[in-house]
């Protein structure tokens, strides 16, 4: 007898139906199950690197560009490389099971560096709407306007109670990616869901 493998599931797979109920300028996707790994380089090898961006060749004809200026994420595959410190990256592939990730980076980096599969200690809310930048506010400290958190930029803060990173992502203060502890993914919630209620037609009226 073969026993059937376990179905992976997250902290709020049955949150769709409350996000779905939000008011129209606030909507909140919880993310499938994205791959993540923590990329750290040894002193010598980050100074050894542009200052502009670290390239680690690690696939024919390209690499893996990590972000070395502070507070900041680019673009990898489907994923991102954030910049959590001088010589640590959070890297997410959600094209790549965790194993074939570690693997890649570990293959990448060499001697230079560590990587750990980190994919389950995180889960991954996308925000977007008219009204989210104001949601987030109530309960961050950092200025949120695109003059002061542009496009490409990554924050670790704190929400609500929860300690996230929070990454915009374009200029219109209307759409982000919030990265919180799985632990702390339900309370994230539903603190989202109570902070959203302000917005609800008539509320105000």
């Amino acid at each position: 007898m073969t026993a059937e493998p376990l179905a992976r599931t997250g902290p709020l797979d049955t949150w769709a139906e409350r996000f779905s109920a939000l008011p129209d300028g606030v909507q909140i996707v919880a993310e499938p199950f994205v791959a993540m790994a923590d990329l750290r380089l040894t002193p010598h090898a980050v100074s050894g690197y542009e200052d502009s961006s670290t390239r680690i060749h690690s696939r024919p004809g390209g690499g893996l560009g990590l972000p070395t200026t502070p507070s900041t994420w680019v673009a990898w595959g489907g994923g991102q490389a954030i910049w959590l410190g001088p010589d640590e990256w959070l890297v997410t592939d959600p094209l790549r099971s965790p194993q074939e990730l570690e693997a890649e980076l570990r293959a990448a980096v060499g001697s230079d560096g560590a990587v750990i599969d980190v994919s389950a200690q995180r889960t991954t809310l996308r925000l977007r709407g008219e009204h989210v930048r104001d949601v987030l506010e109530t309960g961050c400290a950092i200025d949120l306007h695109p003059r002061a958190f542009p496009a490409g930029s990554a924050a670790q803060t704190t929400l609500g109670l929860a300690g996230v990173v929070l990454l915009a992502l374009d200029d219109s203060a209307a759409h982000y990616h919030v990265l919180v502890r799985s632990s702390f993914a339900r309370y994230l919630a539903a603190w989202l869901v109570d902070a959203s209620t302000e917005f609800a037609p008539g509320r105000n009226a």
